[in-house]
């Protein structure tokens, strides 16, 4: 059952209201980063390695960000997109979608997850197991996780979905010519008409192919789109 943080952030969040939230777990070190002899541990069967970030039943979301699956370090602090190097939350606030930089390694401040909510944005995974590295899923477990987002989307109702990660999209919704950007949701089952799909590039740093830069440029599109008629 998830734990309350008792890190209470304070009435308002960088001067919007606070959000009632999903409660999340401590990270399991008690705030501090992992070493590199413990990563091992947190590579488990567990279906929920880490909590997602979202707002409480009723709330609006503008845009849900769904990463692929926790690494290793993300788990072990139980907050998104943790590893040192990743390129996700430098790029969020280039973008202009956080107030201040996010540094999640060694857990995820509830000033930080509070940031992120105010402005409508929640995170989760396509796969809640956590590995070492992506290609350790299988086939059925994107589509599995392609299929549980759909019903998902139906239940939080966000303007936006955006994926990180153009291969893991490619497997999990069958369709190994899509390219990053807008995606054609006709041809997914039960996908909402009102909920646009995007996907962006892996923010991780073993991709060569972006940089923070261009990531903020891409995220600065999707939250336009979102933000539209704000």
């Amino acid at each position: 059952m998830p734990h309350v943080s008792t890190d209470e952030p304070s009435a308002t969040s960088f001067g919007r209201p606070i959000v009632p939230a999903i409660p999340r777990r401590p990270s399991p070190l008690d705030g501090r980063r992992p070493t590199r002899d413990e990563l091992g541990r947190f590579a488990t069967d567990d279906p929920d390695a880490i909590d997602d970030v979202l707002p409480a039943s009723g709330e609006p979301l503008k845009l849900l960000i769904v990463g692929i699956n926790p690494g290793l370090w993300t788990a072990a602090v139980n907050a998104p997109f943790a590893r040192p190097g990743n390129r996700f939350w430098p790029s969020l606030h280039r973008a202009g979608l956080t107030d201040h930089m996010v540094d999640a390694a060694a857990g995820l401040a509830a000033e930080d997850e509070q940031q992120v909510l105010s402005r409508g944005i929640g995170l989760t995974n396509l796969i809640g197991r956590a590995t070492a590295r992506a290609d350790e899923l299988s086939r059925d477990e994107l589509r599995a996780g392609g299929a549980h987002l759909v019903e998902r989307v139906h239940v939080l109702r966000p303007r936006v979905v955006a994926i990180a990660g153009i291969t893991a999209f490619r497997t999990a919704f069958s369709r190994p010519k899509a390219v990053l950007g807008r995606q054609g949701t006709s041809g997914i089952a039960g996908w909402p008409d009102e909920v646009i799909l995007w996907v962006v590039p892996q923010p991780s740093g073993l991709n060569a192919h972006e940089n923070i830069e261009s990531l903020a440029a891409r995220w600065r599109v999707v939250w336009a789109i979102a933000t539209h008629d704000d």
